[in-house]
C-alpha cells in the first residue's frame, strides 16, 4: 500500500526525470514546454521534500548525485508501470473481454498465432494480448491470465496442461549441405554447430544419443530464440537442432532440410499454464480447452503415443 505523504507531485517528478535524462535543465524545459526557472523550482521542491540533493550543478550542466542516480532509475521504472497501466485501461475501454497471454516467442509466432483466427471465430469480441516470457514468473505479480511453458509440468500455484512434446532434429540449408560435404552423422562433429542459448547442452546430448564422439559439441554461435536459430541455418551459417514442428514452413519450402532422422527426444514438453486464481474464469478455461484441442489435433498420428501427463497443480 502506497503512502500519500511520500508521493511528490507529478510536475516535480516529470521535471526531475527529464532533467536527469537530458543532464540539462534547459532541454528539460524545452521538452516539457516550461521555463528553465520553472523546472529548477520543481526540482528544488522535490529535493526539499526528499531532504537530499539530486543534482550537482556544474556550470551550465546538472550531474546526478549518487542519490539522484538511484532515484532516477527507480522513478523511471515506476513511471513506466504507470504508463503501461494507463495504456492497458485505454485498450479496455468500450470492448469486450480481454485475455492476456505470456508466450514463448517462437512458439507464439510460429505455432500459436497462426491458429488464433479459429479461437477468434469461437469467441467473437474477445481481445487477446500477447507478451513474450521465456521463464516462469509469479502470476500474482504479472498481469497475465495464462502462459505457455516449456519444461516439466511444474509451475507454483498453477495448473499445467500438456500441449506438445518435441522432436528435435538437425537441419541446415541445402546449399550448406552441398558445400560442407555432409554425408554421415560423423560428418556433423566437424561442422559449425548453431546453438539455442537456453539449451547449451543440446548438441552434446544429440551426439551422445547417436553414439558419436564430438568433443567440440558445445562450440559455435548461440541464438536467443529458435526463430533466429532457424533463420541462421536457412541462411547457411551452420547446422541447427530445432523442434521440427517449429520449422515446418522452412522444410516445406526447402529452405531447410532434415539431415538425419534421429531426433532428440526429451522429457520436457510444452504446456498451457493457468493460475489457480483463473480456475473459475470462463474465458481462461475456454482458451485452455481450445488450445489443448488444437495441440491434440496437431500431434503426429501413429503407433508412438505422446507422453501426456495429467494436469497438475503445485502450491
Amino acid at each position: 500500500m502506497f503512502r500519500r505523504e511520500f508521493l511528490p507531485s507529478m510536475g516535480q517528478l516529470m521535471a526531475f526525470e527529464s532533467a536527469a535524462r537530458h543532464a540539462s535543465v534547459s532541454r528539460a524545459a524545452q521538452e516539457l514546454h516550461l521555463t528553465q526557472s520553472a523546472i529548477s523550482r520543481q526540482i528544488k521542491l522535490l529535493e526539499d521534500q526528499l531532504g537530499t540533493a539530486l543534482f550537482h550543478r556544474v556550470r551550465q550542466r546538472v550531474v546526478l548525485t549518487d542519490a539522484g542516480r538511484v532515484y532516477a532509475a527507480e522513478l523511471r521504472a515506476g513511471l513506466e508501470t504507470l504508463s503501461n497501466a494507463t495504456q492497458h485501461a485505454m485498450t479496455m475501454g468500450g470492448i469486450g473481454e480481454v485475455l492476456n497471454l505470456a508466450v514463448l516467442p517462437t512458439f507464439g509466432t510460429r505455432w500459436l498465432i497462426p491458429r488464433m483466427r479459429r479461437f477468434a471465430a469461437l469467441q467473437p469480441g474477445v481481445t487477446v494480448n500477447f507478451a513474450s516470457r521465456t521463464e516462469p514468473f509469479d502470476f500474482a505479480r504479472e498481469p497475465f491470465d495464462a502462459a505457455i511453458h516449456f519444461g516439466a509440468d511444474f509451475w507454483p500455484g498453477a495448473s499445467c496442461d500438456y500441449l506438445l512434446g518435441e522432436s528435435v532434429v538437425p537441419v541446415c540449408s541445402p546449399e550448406f549441405k552441398r558445400r560442407s560435404g555432409i554425408h554421415t552423422r560423423e560428418d556433423l562433429a566437424g561442422q559449425c554447430l548453431l546453438h539455442q542459448s537456453s539449451r547449451p547442452m543440446q548438441w552434446a546430448e544429440w551426439f551422445e544419443q547417436v553414439r558419436i564422439a564430438a568433443p567440440h559439441a558445445m562450440r559455435g554461435p548461440r541464438f536467443e530464440q529458435f526463430a533466429m536459430l532457424a533463420e541462421a541455418a536457412a541462411n547457411g551459417l551452420g547446422v541447427a537442432l530445432v523442434p521440427r514442428f517449429l520449422v515446418e514452413e522452412e522444410l516445406a519450402s526447402d529452405r531447410l532440410i532434415v539431415l538425419f532422422r534421429e531426433a532428440l527426444i526429451t522429457q520436457r514438453a510444452y504446456y498451457v499454464v493457468v493460475p489457480e486464481t483463473g480456475a473459475e474464469n470462463r474465458l481462461v478455461l475456454a482458451f485452455r480447452d481450445w488450445l489443448v484441442g488444437e495441440a491434440a489435433a496437431a500431434r503426429p498420428r501413429g503407433p508412438a503415443k505422446s507422453r501426456e501427463p495429467a494436469a497438475t497443480v503445485v502450491r
